[in-house]
């Protein structure tokens, strides 16, 4: 495990008549950040640990006579696609999406998520568990009974075979729950997905301005409950919150309280749409807990707290103790999770890394920057062993959204290649392209062209990316705005860890530990190897991930009218895959 995390909250959680624990967009990290570099260590719990700290809040629940629900909003797991041209920034772990080939994503590590006493889950969308279809399917037919009808799935179907062998179309999950607290408070409870366009064949998502006009929502809403809770994989601003808020549930009930708990976006956010209600999303990664306490009374009024989920973190919070904090349940869930990352054989060791590799915290080109090792060093060797072609001149091309997340310094796994860089993605190639013209192409794929074109193109490019379920955009606008607004000023104290600053719309400070923020360095969307030195008129390989074949050709033709380039003059350049590089090249470089 990493290193042990800092801790610099002084003040216990307070403590309302209704307080939510809300995880979201965990993928996979099931077993913690394990690594020494920092933040990693103030994510170091895992899954067994979160288990125990919510036993022992929910006792303390039970002694204070309140309410503690557990909640989840989406991306349980993560797959494997991707979209020309966007940088993904979701990314699933070894645990969860590494298993050998038969197998379905998440299935084995939703056995464990199961065991813990969530209140209410809500689907996700696209490549995590809607796509494929056998990931929906599993969802549908092994997790979504253990939640006992609080799987809600408001606007997401399913089409499975009735009884008799029909198609029909079903809810994955539930469209909605009902039922009481501990303490006897009604609780009215959907499940919403942003309108989201990309999900696989036989599912389906129904738009939310269109959920909010049928009948059996209107009639779900009309009773009155204590509090609505409105939990689902949307970010709680800039999307189709409003419409469900306003619309349907205020519009019914304008003093009613209203919970809202979204993801999707990776960041800590809350905003209030009104004073009877809060809203919040809690990160991505495990690398969030968030707690939102509610008080009843005249006024009604809300509080959050963002947690660094980590074992200190949690023995303070739950008044415990090293020596008592594990649960049976908890240490079960523990080595439960290794002995399955000893199954998929996570921990094989390539070898180990020097140092830290980042993907935004090191300027692009620096030696410390992975998107730099990746395309100058990595890529070049690897794809050249046993090649026939090795020795002739080339040029290799990838999105820079292959790579998915930092490789840091210490020894550098199965699972950790897998969640650096996880897309199966093959390299093929176009020979005897002109020095000069096989020059051009990685520039003009970053150049948009004139500025008035390139934003109308980017922001076209981030609608429709956003539609499909990709948002990297947003997290990294919020990584680098952390550091613009803090980032000199908190790095300068000597006590503070790196970590998230977070500044939201809701009253008072979030964060639970205090840190200084992540530097943020911008990239590109491509990257490339080093030109070979050779002159302009020399005919060499232009190689490139498949990913990109389409927008790299309509680029080439751009580039040069002395041959329009199609599909057919690109061919297979290696049988080695993105998610092989880094590995072969750290048996190589790293031992």
């Amino acid at each position: 495990m990493g290193a042990l995390a800092t801790f610099t909250a002084v003040v216990p959680l307070e403590w309302g008549d209704v307080n939510i624990i809300h995880t979201t967009d965990t993928h996979g990290w099931l077993l913690g950040h394990q690594k020494t570099s920092f933040p990693e260590p103030n994510y170091s719990g895992d899954l067994g640990d979160f288990a125990s700290f919510v036993s022992h809040m929910k006792q303390i629940a039970l002694e204070k006579d309140v309410d503690l629900l557990l909640i989840d909003s989406g991306d349980l797991h993560d797959g494997k696609q991707g979209m020309p041209n966007v940088r993904l920034l979701w990314t699933g772990t070894g645990l969860s999406d590494g298993f050998p080939p038969g197998g379905v994503d998440g299935h084995e590590t939703n056995k464990f998520l199961a065991m813990l006493p969530y209140d209410v889950m809500a689907i996700v969308r696209n490549n995590h568990e809607m796509s494929p279809f056998a990931n929906t399917l599993d969802m549908h037919v092994n997790f979504a009974p253990k939640l006992n009808g609080r799987y809600l799935t408001s606007n997401v179907n399913i089409t499975v075979p009735d009884a008799h062998g029909n198609a029909v179309s079903v809810p994955v999950g539930s469209r909605f729950a009902k039922f009481k607290t501990k303490k006897g408070r009604e609780v009215t409870a959907l499940g919403v997905l942003f309108s989201f366009t990309g999900f696989a064949q036989n599912t389906t998502v129904q738009p939310v301005a269109d959920l909010v006009k049928e009948s059996w929502f209107k009639e779900v809403i009309q009773e009155e409950p204590d509090f609505f809770l409105l939990v689902g994989h949307m970010p709680v601003q800039r999307d189709d919150w409003p419409l469900v808020f306003n619309a349907a549930v205020r519009a019914v009930h304008p003093t009613t309280p209203i919970l809202i708990l979204g993801g999707h976006t990776h960041i800590r956010d809350c905003v209030q749409l009104d004073g009877r209600s809060m809203s919040l999303e809690s990160g991505r990664y495990m690398e969030t807990v968030q707690n939102l306490i509610g008080r009843e009374a005249q006024n009604i009024t809300f509080s959050r707290r963002y947690l660094d989920p980590n074992r200190v973190t949690y023995e303070f919070h739950a008044q415990q103790r090293n020596a008592t904090f594990d649960t049976l349940q908890g240490k079960s869930i523990t080595n439960g999770l290794l002995q399955l990352a000893q199954n998929f054989d996570l921990n094989f060791l390539f070898g180990t890394a020097p140092q830290d590799f980042t993907l935004s915290r090191d300027p692009f080109p620096s030696n410390g920057s992975l998107l730099t090792l990746f395309s100058t060093e990595a890529m070049p060797f690897s794809l050249t062993i046993n090649n026939t072609r090795a020795n002739i001149p080339k040029i290799m091309i990838t999105n820079s959204g292959s790579q998915r997340f930092d490789i840091l310094k210490g020894p550098f796994t199965k699972n950790d290649q897998f969640t650096a860089s996880p897309f199966s993605d093959a390299f093929v190639f176009i020979p005897s392209v002109p020095s000069a013209i096989a020059n051009k192409v990685l520039p003009a794929l970053n150049d948009a062209g004139a500025d008035e074109r390139k934003r109308s193109l980017f922001e076209k490019r981030e609608r429709l990316a956003y539609e499909r379920g990709y948002v990297d955009f947003v997290y990294r606008r919020w990584l680098e705005e952390m550091d613009r607004r803090h980032g000199l000023e908190r790095r300068a104290v000597n006590n503070l860890t790196l970590g998230y600053v977070t500044t939201d719309a809701c009253p008072g400070i979030g964060d639970d530990s205090i840190h200084a923020p992540l530097p943020f360095f911008p990239s590109p969307d491509f990257i490339g190897s080093n030109p070979p030195n050779v002159t302009d008129d020399t005919p060499i390989d232009l190689v490139f991930v498949d990913f990109i074949e389409d927008q790299l050709i309509e680029i080439l033709n751009s580039v040069q009218s002395d041959k329009v380039f199609s599909s057919v003059d690109v061919q297979s350049y290696t049988d080695v895959l993105g998610n092989q590089v880094l590995g072969l090249f750290a048996q190589h470089a790293w031992n």
